[in-house]
Protein backbone atom coordinates (compact mmCIF):
# COMPACT_ATOMS: atom_id res chain seq x y z
CA UNK A 1 0.00 0.00 0.00
CA UNK A 2 1.69 3.28 -1.14
CA UNK A 3 0.98 6.06 0.82
CA UNK A 4 1.81 9.69 -0.84
CA UNK A 5 2.20 13.28 0.91
CA UNK A 6 -0.64 14.19 -1.88
CA UNK A 7 -2.89 11.53 -0.29
CA UNK A 8 -2.18 12.66 3.35
CA UNK A 9 -2.71 16.70 1.91
CA UNK A 10 -5.81 15.61 0.37
CA UNK A 11 -7.15 13.59 3.75
CA UNK A 12 -5.86 16.88 5.66
CA UNK A 13 -8.09 18.97 3.25
CA UNK A 14 -10.76 16.57 4.16
CA UNK A 15 -10.38 15.89 7.53
CA UNK A 16 -9.30 18.77 9.29
CA UNK A 17 -9.90 22.84 9.19
CA UNK A 18 -6.01 23.11 8.63
CA UNK A 19 -5.00 24.94 5.67
CA UNK A 20 -3.76 22.05 3.64
CA UNK A 21 -5.35 22.77 0.42
CA UNK A 22 -7.99 21.11 -1.52
CA UNK A 23 -6.80 20.70 -4.85
CA UNK A 24 -7.87 18.17 -7.71
CA UNK A 25 -4.68 16.50 -7.60
CA UNK A 26 -4.78 16.22 -3.60
CA UNK A 27 -8.33 15.08 -3.60
CA UNK A 28 -7.84 12.07 -6.03
CA UNK A 29 -4.77 10.84 -4.17
CA UNK A 30 -6.45 10.90 -0.95
CA UNK A 31 -9.76 8.73 -2.54
CA UNK A 32 -6.98 6.32 -3.98
CA UNK A 33 -5.12 5.90 -0.97
CA UNK A 34 -7.88 6.20 1.91
CA UNK A 35 -4.92 5.27 4.19
CA UNK A 36 -3.75 8.26 4.28
CA UNK A 37 -6.62 8.77 6.99
CA UNK A 38 -4.27 7.19 10.07
CA UNK A 39 -1.55 9.87 9.89
CA UNK A 40 -3.92 12.38 9.74
CA UNK A 41 -5.60 10.85 13.11
CA UNK A 42 -2.22 10.88 14.68
CA UNK A 43 -1.77 14.80 14.59
CA UNK A 44 -5.84 15.42 15.04
CA UNK A 45 -5.05 13.70 18.24
CA UNK A 46 -1.98 15.41 19.28
CA UNK A 47 -4.10 18.60 18.80
CA UNK A 48 -7.50 17.68 20.96
CA UNK A 49 -4.78 16.51 23.66
CA UNK A 50 -3.54 19.84 24.25
CA UNK A 51 -6.35 21.18 26.38
CA UNK A 52 -6.01 18.02 28.14
CA UNK A 53 -2.33 18.13 29.08
CA UNK A 54 -3.03 22.40 29.79
CA UNK A 55 -5.82 21.36 32.30
CA UNK A 56 -3.45 18.20 34.09
CA UNK A 57 -0.37 20.80 34.04
CA UNK A 58 -2.45 23.94 35.79
CA UNK A 59 -5.02 21.97 37.63
CA UNK A 60 -8.30 22.77 35.88
CA UNK A 61 -11.43 21.93 36.65
CA UNK A 62 -12.75 18.95 34.76
CA UNK A 63 -15.33 21.19 33.52
CA UNK A 64 -13.31 23.53 32.02
CA UNK A 65 -10.72 20.53 30.68
CA UNK A 66 -14.02 18.42 29.14
CA UNK A 67 -15.22 21.84 27.48
CA UNK A 68 -11.73 22.63 26.19
CA UNK A 69 -11.55 19.00 24.50
CA UNK A 70 -14.80 19.98 23.16
CA UNK A 71 -13.95 22.51 21.07
CA UNK A 72 -10.14 21.46 19.88
CA UNK A 73 -11.61 18.83 18.59
CA UNK A 74 -14.31 20.65 16.38
CA UNK A 75 -11.84 23.73 16.11
CA UNK A 76 -9.70 21.20 14.37
CA UNK A 77 -11.99 18.91 12.73
CA UNK A 78 -14.80 21.10 11.46
CA UNK A 79 -18.62 19.47 12.34
CA UNK A 80 -18.40 17.76 8.48
CA UNK A 81 -18.71 14.58 10.45
CA UNK A 82 -21.58 15.40 12.45
CA UNK A 83 -24.19 15.90 9.20
CA UNK A 84 -22.97 12.14 9.00
CA UNK A 85 -24.50 11.38 12.07
CA UNK A 86 -27.35 14.08 11.79
CA UNK A 87 -28.22 12.02 8.66
CA UNK A 88 -27.37 8.86 9.63
CA UNK A 89 -29.94 9.45 12.80
CA UNK A 90 -32.96 10.58 10.82
CA UNK A 91 -32.12 7.05 8.31
CA UNK A 92 -32.08 5.21 11.50
CA UNK A 93 -35.81 6.16 13.06
CA UNK A 94 -37.30 5.70 9.19
CA UNK A 95 -39.40 2.44 9.24
CA UNK A 96 -39.21 1.27 4.97
CA UNK A 97 -36.40 -0.43 2.65
CA UNK A 98 -32.42 0.44 2.38
CA UNK A 99 -33.99 2.94 -1.10
CA UNK A 100 -36.32 4.88 1.87
CA UNK A 101 -33.67 5.13 3.60
CA UNK A 102 -31.46 6.44 1.59
CA UNK A 103 -33.62 9.32 0.54
CA UNK A 104 -33.74 10.53 3.80
CA UNK A 105 -29.67 10.89 3.74
CA UNK A 106 -29.97 13.28 1.25
CA UNK A 107 -32.99 15.12 2.49
CA UNK A 108 -31.72 18.68 3.76
CA UNK A 109 -34.75 18.69 6.57
CA UNK A 110 -33.40 17.80 10.11
CA UNK A 111 -35.52 15.63 12.03
CA UNK A 112 -35.70 14.24 15.58
CA UNK A 113 -33.36 11.39 14.78
CA UNK A 114 -31.03 13.92 14.02
CA UNK A 115 -31.29 15.74 16.45
CA UNK A 116 -30.41 12.83 19.56
CA UNK A 117 -27.75 11.77 17.34
CA UNK A 118 -26.12 14.94 17.56
CA UNK A 119 -27.17 15.85 21.05
CA UNK A 120 -25.91 12.30 22.06
CA UNK A 121 -22.25 12.19 20.07
CA UNK A 122 -21.52 16.39 21.85
CA UNK A 123 -22.49 15.34 25.24
CA UNK A 124 -20.54 11.48 25.17
CA UNK A 125 -17.71 13.42 24.14
CA UNK A 126 -18.01 16.42 26.45
CA UNK A 127 -18.47 13.89 29.28
CA UNK A 128 -15.69 11.73 27.98
CA UNK A 129 -13.27 14.94 27.90
CA UNK A 130 -14.50 15.86 31.96
CA UNK A 131 -13.77 12.26 32.46
CA UNK A 132 -10.02 12.03 30.89
CA UNK A 133 -9.34 15.05 33.76
CA UNK A 134 -9.58 12.12 36.13
CA UNK A 135 -6.86 10.19 34.48
CA UNK A 136 -2.97 10.39 34.86
CA UNK A 137 -1.95 12.77 32.06
CA UNK A 138 -0.16 10.37 30.31
CA UNK A 139 -2.88 7.79 30.47
CA UNK A 140 -5.46 10.60 29.38
CA UNK A 141 -3.51 11.99 26.36
CA UNK A 142 -2.88 8.44 24.95
CA UNK A 143 -6.51 8.17 25.42
CA UNK A 144 -6.99 10.97 23.29
CA UNK A 145 -4.79 10.27 20.35
CA UNK A 146 -5.30 6.33 20.05
CA UNK A 147 -9.08 7.54 19.95
CA UNK A 148 -8.71 9.90 17.29
CA UNK A 149 -6.39 7.45 15.35
CA UNK A 150 -8.84 4.60 16.14
CA UNK A 151 -11.57 6.50 14.49
CA UNK A 152 -9.15 7.15 11.14
CA UNK A 153 -8.42 3.30 11.37
CA UNK A 154 -12.32 2.75 11.66
CA UNK A 155 -12.46 4.98 8.64
CA UNK A 156 -10.15 3.12 6.58
CA UNK A 157 -11.81 -0.81 7.67
CA UNK A 158 -14.79 1.28 5.86
CA UNK A 159 -13.03 2.02 2.87
CA UNK A 160 -11.27 -1.44 2.36
CA UNK A 161 -14.15 -3.83 3.25
CA UNK A 162 -17.42 -1.80 2.68
CA UNK A 163 -19.60 -1.91 -0.43
CA UNK A 164 -21.09 1.66 -1.90
CA UNK A 165 -24.67 1.81 -1.54
CA UNK A 166 -25.01 4.71 -4.17
CA UNK A 167 -22.08 6.36 -6.15
CA UNK A 168 -20.32 9.30 -4.35
CA UNK A 169 -18.13 9.67 -1.61
CA UNK A 170 -18.43 6.48 -0.15
CA UNK A 171 -17.83 4.82 -3.56
CA UNK A 172 -15.10 7.34 -4.18
CA UNK A 173 -13.42 5.83 -1.20
CA UNK A 174 -14.44 1.79 -1.58
CA UNK A 175 -14.07 1.73 -5.20
CA UNK A 176 -10.12 1.15 -5.80
CA UNK A 177 -9.56 -0.35 -2.25
CA UNK A 178 -9.43 -3.84 -0.66
CA UNK A 179 -8.70 -5.58 2.43
CA UNK A 180 -4.83 -4.93 1.75
CA UNK A 181 -6.19 -1.20 2.58
CA UNK A 182 -8.00 -2.17 5.87
CA UNK A 183 -4.78 -3.74 7.19
CA UNK A 184 -2.53 -1.03 6.36
CA UNK A 185 -4.99 1.37 8.07
CA UNK A 186 -4.41 -1.03 11.25
CA UNK A 187 -0.80 -1.21 10.84
CA UNK A 188 -0.47 2.31 11.06
CA UNK A 189 -2.37 3.13 13.40
CA UNK A 190 -0.95 0.30 16.12
CA UNK A 191 2.12 2.31 17.22
CA UNK A 192 -0.28 5.07 18.66
CA UNK A 193 -0.50 2.64 21.71
CA UNK A 194 3.06 3.70 22.13
CA UNK A 195 1.82 7.15 23.73
CA UNK A 196 3.09 7.68 26.83
CA UNK A 197 6.23 5.05 26.80
CA UNK A 198 8.13 6.68 29.38
CA UNK A 199 6.03 6.62 31.93
CA UNK A 200 6.49 3.96 35.12
CA UNK A 201 3.20 2.53 34.18
CA UNK A 202 2.72 2.58 30.20
CA UNK A 203 2.13 -1.38 30.59
CA UNK A 204 -1.26 -0.02 31.89
CA UNK A 205 -1.49 2.89 29.41
CA UNK A 206 -0.56 0.60 26.39
CA UNK A 207 -3.77 -1.94 28.10
CA UNK A 208 -6.16 1.29 27.52
CA UNK A 209 -4.82 2.18 24.67
CA UNK A 210 -5.57 -1.14 22.66
CA UNK A 211 -8.83 -0.95 24.54
CA UNK A 212 -9.43 2.13 22.87
CA UNK A 213 -8.06 1.48 19.99
CA UNK A 214 -10.59 -1.41 19.57
CA UNK A 215 -13.28 0.14 20.53
CA UNK A 216 -13.27 2.24 17.17
CA UNK A 217 -12.37 -0.51 15.61
CA UNK A 218 -15.81 -2.22 16.91
CA UNK A 219 -17.64 0.61 15.99
CA UNK A 220 -16.55 0.60 12.69
CA UNK A 221 -17.65 -3.22 11.92
CA UNK A 222 -20.91 -2.03 13.83
CA UNK A 223 -21.76 0.54 11.23
CA UNK A 224 -20.66 -1.17 8.69
CA UNK A 225 -22.77 -4.08 9.49
CA UNK A 226 -26.19 -1.60 10.02
CA UNK A 227 -25.38 0.16 6.71
CA UNK A 228 -25.29 -2.97 4.63
CA UNK A 229 -28.15 -3.91 6.47
CA UNK A 230 -30.25 -0.51 6.57
CA UNK A 231 -28.77 1.40 3.70
CA UNK A 232 -27.97 -0.87 1.19
CA UNK A 233 -24.07 -0.27 1.88
CA UNK A 234 -21.56 2.92 3.23
CA UNK A 235 -22.34 6.07 2.32
CA UNK A 236 -20.20 9.21 2.56
CA UNK A 237 -22.54 10.03 6.14
CA UNK A 238 -21.61 6.52 7.26
CA UNK A 239 -18.02 6.92 7.05
CA UNK A 240 -18.59 10.50 9.34
CA UNK A 241 -20.77 9.21 11.84
CA UNK A 242 -18.34 6.11 12.22
CA UNK A 243 -15.51 9.10 12.79
CA UNK A 244 -17.46 11.00 15.39
CA UNK A 245 -19.16 7.53 16.79
CA UNK A 246 -15.71 5.81 16.98
CA UNK A 247 -13.89 8.66 18.82
CA UNK A 248 -16.27 9.08 21.50
CA UNK A 249 -16.60 5.17 22.22
CA UNK A 250 -12.76 5.46 21.85
CA UNK A 251 -12.62 7.72 24.92
CA UNK A 252 -15.11 6.52 27.68
CA UNK A 253 -13.55 3.05 26.49
CA UNK A 254 -9.86 4.00 27.09
CA UNK A 255 -11.92 6.07 30.86
CA UNK A 256 -13.46 2.60 31.59
CA UNK A 257 -10.32 0.47 30.92
CA UNK A 258 -7.87 3.23 33.64
CA UNK A 259 -10.51 3.22 36.24
CA UNK A 260 -10.73 -1.11 36.05
CA UNK A 261 -7.03 -1.29 35.38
Amino acid sequence: MVLTVAAVRGALGFLTRLPAGHDEAAWDAYTRYPVAMVPVGYLVGVLCALPVVLGGLFSLPAPVVGFGYLLAVYGATGINHLDGVADCGDAAVVHGSPADRREVLKDTTTGVGALAAVGLVIAGLALGGVALAGLPLGAAVAVVVVSEVGAKAGMVLLAGVGKPAHEGFGSALTGESGRGTALAGLALATPAVLFGLPAPDWPVVAGVAIASMGAGVLVALAALGWADDRLGGVTGDVFGATNELARVAGIHVGVIAWTLS
